[in-house]
């Protein structure tokens, strides 16, 4: 699938992540961050519609991944001052491998090509992996020590220059530029993502004024 909408698609995250607030932690949501909730779905669907016509199945890939990365933002929230950065990632790390290795083990006794472990054939292979493991990780740590030090409200905006910079990517690297159509749906996620962090705001200032 294109960069773009992957991306465009995956930034249901913070939609996501305001539902699961409100349901494990019980954090009140106003009517008007549930609108800009639909809203954005619908941003989304006007993305996914297309892409989902050209890769099927494969385009709801990057909803799953949303969910599965605000579950994650989620557990940082819930348990984020009990422990280092360091520590959080360190066993956020192990307990994927874990994982990975148990579902590499499953997909090769089925059969599936896509989990037959393999290594790199080539020194530029090698370093890519390298590179692709060791900003993955910083960039986690990041996001966990961004989380303890700042409200949710100021380090969401930043979220969508991902859109831009997968975008650009995505342009330079493989030639890729989204519709007119996807631009719609990218414009409607953004804004209904900015509309609910402005209320958020909004409201944190309303508490301190009382």
């Amino acid at each position: 699938m294109p960069l773009a909408d992957v991306f465009a698609i995956y930034f249901v995250e913070p939609f996501i992540l305001t539902c699961l607030s409100a349901l494990v932690l019980r954090e009140k949501v106003g009517w008007r961050r549930w609108l800009a909730i639909f809203i954005g779905f619908g941003g989304a669907m006007i993305v996914i519609q297309p892409s989902f016509e050209i890769f099927g199945l494969k385009s709801l890939l990057p909803v799953f991944c949303a969910f599965l990365f605000a579950c994650y933002l989620l557990l940082n929230r819930v348990v984020g001052n009990a422990d280092t950065p360091l520590t959080m990632q360190t066993i956020a790390g192990i307990g994927g491998s874990l994982f990975m290795i148990v579902a590499i083990a499953i997909g090769y006794s089925t059969g599936s090509e896509d989990f037959v472990p393999s290594l790199p054939h080539s020194t530029l292979g090698w370093v890519l992996v390298i590179a692709l493991g060791t900003i993955s990780g910083y960039g986690h740590l990041l996001v966990v020590k961004a989380f303890q030090a700042a409200p949710v409200s100021l380090l969401a905006p930043f979220h969508y220059l991902e859109i831009i910079t997968g975008t650009a990517l995505g342009f330079l690297i493989f030639g890729e530029f989204p519709t007119l159509s996807k631009w719609l749906g990218i414009a409607i996620i953004v804004g209904s993502g900015l509309f609910m962090i402005w209320r958020e705001r909004r409201a944190g200032l309303m508490v301190k004024i009382d």
